[in-house]
């Protein structure tokens, strides 16, 4: 379905009306999964559930839409600038895997910081975007946590680093449930 006709700013309301619990919950369920996997599996293992689960957040995410009432891909929904530019935002974060791979070849334990802090970033625009502070706090307390983590157990990084942040991402959750949209 088109929009044409409807001014951004409109678009803008239509779109930080948004519940926005697919995204997180899919990553709390990925990262979770991570850290499991970290207390069974080999490291080399735990290095590729890490690989394949963070890149499928998105994945996940559209999966999950279906089922929270945001259902990302509705033919029925008018197209929104908005919507493109949160798509951008991950492309963005999936960038950060440039970074994150040729630290990964030097020191494998760099994985869960660079993933977990570079993937993050996609929140600071996602707060402007919405006009809420969620994404500043998710993107911040989320690379100090894990920047924190990552130094204070390092011979505990693929475990306490991914439930870091699915502590993280759970907090964020409780924000976006009780955050008044603009509608």
């Amino acid at each position: 379905m088109e929009n044409k006709g409807v001014s951004l700013e409109k678009q803008h309301i239509a779109f930080a009306s948004s519940k926005f619990l697919a995204t997180p919950l899919a990553g709390a369920i990925i990262w979770a999964l991570v850290g499991i996997a970290s207390l069974f599996l080999s490291t080399k293992a735990t290095v590729w559930v890490l690989f394949i689960g963070t890149g499928s957040i998105v994945y996940l995410a559209m999966f999950i839409s279906k089922f929270t009432g945001e259902n990302f891909f509705d033919r029925n929904k008018a197209k929104n600038e908005f919507d493109a530019l949160f798509f951008y935002t991950i492309g963005q974060a999936v960038m950060a895997y440039a970074i994150a791979i040729p630290f990964f070849l030097v020191d494998y334990t760099s994985l869960p910081l660079t993933v977990g802090i570079l993937l993050g970033g996609m929140w600071i625009p996602f707060s402007w975007i919405i006009k809420h502070w969620v994404g500043i706090f998710h993107a911040a307390t989320r690379t100090l946590l894990v920047l924190g983590l990552w130094y204070a157990l390092p011979e505990h990084r693929f475990v306490a680093i991914p439930f870091g942040i699915v502590l993280i991402y759970l907090i964020t959750l409780l924000i976006l449930r009780q955050r008044r949209t603009t509608n």
